[in-house]
């Protein structure tokens, strides 16, 4: 697909209590190389209480960043709403804070929307040929159950519904951006969703990933996967 003028991807990063893995993320993105592609880094710090406020506050004034300061942490997907609602790429793409997901691989994240095959692209941990640490059997179970539950009502065929990495081309959720209501990692099938009822055309590309134990900082929990289930029957079906 030929664009009339350059593209700007925004990156969105939501953040709570990153401060140790925030400063690594930033300078592994600055290293992707992507010609004739502008970037711009939105940073959503969600009531983070480590001092993550006080590293972002060394990039204000950098015009690559832009910040946003929740002062109360209201979840993943109020961080990702914020972000979605500044963001001025053609493309977003959502990227964690943590470390498990590796900005190297935007090139091929984007390249099915760049193409014009594409107006939103997943991700998957599941269907890939790049390394991929093996950690919690149940985590890996709730996903597939989550994201075969998720097909079911939505129609879809994807491998990896909780995904960290989701792309979006700007102009195909623009009607979306302002109906999604989630506060919290509920905003994964919100957005699936909201993809199949749009009938976007969605494509899945392998990723690595590095997953973290709950030593490390991972922060999702069992009750998690059972408010998506409920979420999921909402989102569809109401």
């Amino acid at each position: 697909m030929k664009y009339s003028k350059k593209i700007k991807l925004s990156i969105v990063v939501p953040i709570f209590n990153e401060k140790e893995t925030l400063p690594i993320l930033l300078k592994r993105i600055s290293s992707v190389a992507l010609p004739d592609i502008q970037m711009e880094i939105i940073l959503i710090d969600d009531g983070s209480s480590d001092g993550t406020g006080q590293f972002l506050d060394t990039l204000v004034g950098n015009d690559l960043y832009r910040v946003i300061t929740h002062t109360k942490n209201r979840g993943k997907g109020a961080a990702i709403r914020s972000g979605f609602n500044v963001a001025q790429g053609d493309i977003i793409l959502i990227q964690d804070a943590d470390l498990e997901y590796d900005p190297k691989e935007y090139p091929m994240l984007i390249a099915p929307i760049l193409e014009g095959y594409a107006d939103v692209v997943y991700g998957s941990r599941f269907v890939t040929t790049h390394p991929r640490r093996a950690l919690y059997f149940f985590h890996d179970f709730a996903n597939k159950l989550l994201t075969f539950f998720s097909n079911l009502l939505t129609g879809l065929n994807i491998t990896d519904m909780e995904v960290g990495y989701k792309v979006f081309k700007r102009d195909a959720i623009c009607d979306i951006i302002p109906k999604l209501t989630a506060n919290g990692f509920n905003i994964e099938p919100e957005l699936t969703s909201y993809v199949a009822k749009y009938n976007l055309r969605l494509y899945e590309v392998g990723i690595s990933y590095h997953g973290r134990t709950y030593m490390e900082g991972k922060k999702i929990y069992w009750h998690d996967g059972l408010k998506a289930l409920w979420y999921i029957i909402r989102y569809n079906l109401f």
